[in-house]
C-alpha cells in the first residue's frame, strides 16, 4: 500500500484555496490517512496518471482565469494530445472557491471537473462550488462538501487497522521548529542573491525607488487617493497598457510591536526554521524567509497578522486553550454550528488576527512559537493596474491607489494593509524602496492604428486606461474615447489637467459623470446611453473595442445593460439579439473587462 494515499492539489490566488486545501490535509491526518498538500504548479503533472486519490481545490481569478500557481498545470491538462482514458485509474474530487457577484463564477473548477471526466477520471462527488456571497461565506458550501467527501472516501480508502482517529482538540505537530540563535556571528540574514539579468518576480522583486506619493483628491474629500510613482531604471521591467504591478505590503510598526508583546517575543532575536516532517518535500522552509531570520522580519514582512482570520485559525487556537471560558468560545467558533457566531465576531466587523489574540489573552500566552507558521498565513502580494506608459514615462511606473479606511462597530477604524502602508511612505523624508514585479494583465488593446478604443473607467478603474491612452497617443492612435465617473468635479476628478491637454490636442474624447454634483445621481452608464449614436457608429462601423474597469458591484452590469440599450435603439435589434451581440463581442475580444470587489 502506498505511504501517501491522498494528494490535495490547490490553485490559490489570495490564499483561501490554500487554506482550504491545508484544512483538508489536517482532516486526513486526524483520520490517519497519508496526505500530501501541494500547489498545482509545484507538482509534476505527468505523475497524475499514477495517483489513486486526488482532490483539486481551486479558485477562479479575474475574468474566469486560473490562479498564477496553477497556470502551467492548466496548459498541460488541456493539451489536445492527451488520450481520452489517461486518468481512468484516478479517483478525484473538485472543490471550487468563487464569488457569485462575478459573471464567471467558479469557472475554473467547473471546467477542470469537466476535463477530468473527459480524461476518464472517476469523480467521487459533484463539483463543490463555494461562494463568498453565501451568508456563511465559502464554508457554507465547504463544510457539507467535506462531510460528503469523507463519507465516500473512508470506506474506499480505510486508514490502517488498529489506529483510532486523532481528537479535534489535540494539536497536530507543527510544520516547523524554531531554533533560536544566541551567537552574534550567526546573525547574518541570508536570502538568495538576486540575478541582475533575471526579470523581477515574486521570489526576486525589484527594489523600486519611490519618486513621489501625491494625493490626487481634494483634502476635504473623504477618500484619500494617491498617484504614486516608482523609478524602475535598471530593473529589466517592460510593461504594456493593461499590465499589473505586484507588491507585498508590510505590517505596521505598531502591530509588529503589539504582536511581539502579546507573544513575549524579542523582535531582535534570530532563529533558524527546521521542517518537522523529516523531509523538506512536504513543508520546505518558505523561500522568502532568510535563514537565519529575525523575529522582526518574520512578523513585519511575512506573517499576515492584520488580516481577518479564517476558521482554521480558531481551530488551531482552540487546541492551545486551557482557560475554560476561552476554550468554549474558540470551540464554538471552530464548529460548523458556530459559523454565524464567528461571522458576527470576526468577518462582519473585520476583526484582525492580532485583535483576536488580544481578546484571548490566556490562550495567546499558551501559544508555542513553533506554531506561528501554522497559525498565520503568509502575506499575499497585492496587484495594482499600472497607470502609466513607458512610452510616455520611460523608466517609470505609476499606480493610482485608493487608501482603504472605513468604520465598523469596532472602535478602531479598519484599514487596508497595502494601501495604508503605501500611503505611509514619504519619499520626501527618506529614500523609500518598494520591492515589486510586473505581470501581464487581462486587458489587451488594439494593435492597428485605426481601431477605436472605448474605455469606461469610473474611480480608480481609470488607471489602466490612463496607461492605454498614454501608450496609444505615443503610437499615433487617437481614436480614444473615455467615460470617467466620480463623485464630484472639484474633489475626485483624477488627472483632470492631463485629460484637458489631450482633448485640446485632439487625441481623445472624454465623457464625465459626477454622481453627486446634482440632485439626481448620474453614473457612467447614463453617459453611455446618452452617446448611443456615437457608440453604435464606432462599434458597428469602425470595429471598436469596448473596455470596462472598476468596482465589480453594480457598475459592470449597469454599463453592459446600457450598451444593450444602445444596440436596441440604434441597431433596431431585440433584447435577446442585443445580448447575442454582447456575447459575440466578448468572444471576439471586443468587449473586455477588469473588475474587482
Amino acid at each position: 500500500m502506498a505511504t501517501h494515499m491522498l494528494l490535495v492539489l490547490y490553485g490559490s490566488q489570495t490564499g483561501t484555496a490554500q487554506d482550504t486545501a491545508e484544512r483538508l490535509g489536517r482532516q486526513a491526518q486526524r483520520r490517519r490517512i497519508g496526505v500530501r498538500v501541494q500547489a498545482l504548479d509545484s507538482y509534476n503533472v505527468a505523475n497524475l496518471i499514477s495517483e489513486s486519490l486526488v482532490v483539486f481545490v481551486c479558485a477562479t481569478t479575474g475574468q474566469g482565469d486560473p490562479p498564477d500557481n496553477m497556470k502551467n498545470f492548466w496548459k498541460f491538462l488541456f493539451r489536445k494530445s492527451l488520450p481520452a482514458g489517461s486518468l481512468c485509474r484516478l479517483d478525484c474530487a473538485v472543490l471550487g472557491l468563487g464569488d457569485s457577484s462575478y459573471p464567471k463564477f467558479n469557472f475554473v473548477a467547473k471546467k477542470l471537473y469537466k476535463r477530468l471526466l473527459q480524461l476518464g477520471a472517476n469523480a467521487l462527488l459533484p463539483v463543490g462550488l463555494a461562494d463568498d456571497q453565501h451568508d456563511l461565506g465559502p464554508d457554507g458550501v465547504i463544510d457539507p462538501w467535506l462531510i460528503s467527501f469523507w463519507q465516500k472516501v473512508l470506506p474506499m480508502y480505510p486508514p490502517p487497522a488498529g489506529l483510532s482517529p486523532l481528537r479535534e482538540e489535540d494539536p497536530l505537530p507543527p510544520r516547523y521548529v524554531f531554533q533560536f540563535l544566541d551567537d552574534v556571528t550567526e546573525k547574518l540574514m541570508k536570502l538568495l542573491p538576486p540575478d541582475d539579468q533575471a526579470l523581477p518576480s515574486s521570489m526576486h522583486p525589484f527594489p523600486a525607488k519611490m519618486v513621489s506619493n501625491e494625493r490626487v483628491t481634494d483634502p476635504s474629500h473623504f477618500q484619500d487617493v494617491r498617484l504614486i510613482e516608482f523609478d524602475i531604471t535598471d530593473s529589466n521591467i517592460q510593461y504594456s497598457a493593461g499590465d499589473v504591478v505586484m507588491m507585498r505590503p508590510c505590517n505596521s510598526k505598531e502591530d509588529v510591536e503589539q504582536f511581539c508583546r502579546l507573544l513575549r517575543l524579542d523582535p531582535a532575536r534570530y532563529f533558524i526554521l527546521t521542517p518537522t516532517d523529516g523531509s523538506t518535500g512536504m513543508s520546505p522552509v518558505p523561500m522568502r524567509l532568510p535563514q537565519p531570520c529575525s523575529v522582526r522580519y518574520l512578523v513585519e514582512q511575512f506573517l499576515d497578522i492584520a488580516a481577518v482570520p479564517r476558521r482554521s485559525f480558531f481551530e488551531l487556537l482552540a487546541t492551545f486553550a486551557t482557560n475554560e471560558l476561552e476554550r468554549g468560545k474558540l470551540a464554538e467558533f471552530s464548529s460548523a454550528l458556530g459559523q454565524d457566531e464567528l461571522h458576527g465576531y470576526c468577518n462582519r466587523p473585520r476583526r484582525t488576527a492580532l485583535e483576536v489574540l488580544a481578546d484571548f489573552p490566556h490562550t495567546t500566552a499558551e501559544l508555542s512559537v513553533n506554531y506561528l507558521l501554522d497559525l498565520f498565513p503568509e502575506i499575499q502580494p497585492r496587484s495594482f493596474s499600472i497607470a502609466s506608459s513607458l512610452l510616455a514615462h520611460p523608466n517609470q511606473l505609476q499606480i493610482l491607489v485608493a487608501v482603504v479606511r472605513y468604520k465598523t462597530r469596532l472602535h478602531k477604524p479598519r484599514k487596508g494593509l497595502c494601501s495604508s502602508w503605501l500611503a505611509s511612505l514619504d519619499p520626501s523624508q527618506d529614500e523609500v524602496c518598494v520591492p515589486l514585479w510586473v505581470k501581464k494583465g487581462g486587458l489587451r488593446f488594439p494593435q492597428d492604428l485605426e481601431t477605436p478604443a472605448i474605455m469606461v473607467g469610473p474611480g480608480t478603474g481609470v488607471a489602466p486606461f490612463r496607461a492605454a491612452i498614454q501608450e496609444r497617443i505615443a503610437q499615433g492612435k487617437t481614436a480614444n474615447v473615455l467615460f470617467f465617473g466620480c463623485r464630484s468635479e472639484t474633489r475626485d476628478f483624477y488627472c483632470h489637467s492631463e485629460w484637458e491637454e489631450k482633448i485640446q490636442a485632439g487625441h481623445m474624447t472624454l465623457f464625465t459623470a459626477f454622481s453627486r454634483d446634482q440632485e439626481d445621481k448620474i453614473y457612467v452608464q447614463h453617459r453611455v446611453k446618452e452617446q448611443a449614436k456615437l457608440l453604435w457608429d464606432l462599434i458597428a462601423n469602425k470595429n471598436a473595442v469596448f473596455y470596462i474597469a472598476g468596482n465589480s458591484k453594480q457598475m459592470p452590469t449597469g454599463v453592459c445593460d446600457a450598451l444593450k440599450e444602445v444596440f436596441q435603439q440604434e441597431g433596431g435589434v431585440t433584447d435577446s439579439q442585443a445580448q447575442e451581440m454582447l456575447d459575440a463581442m466578448e468572444k471576439a475580444g471586443r468587449l473586455q473587462s477588469e473588475t474587482w470587489s
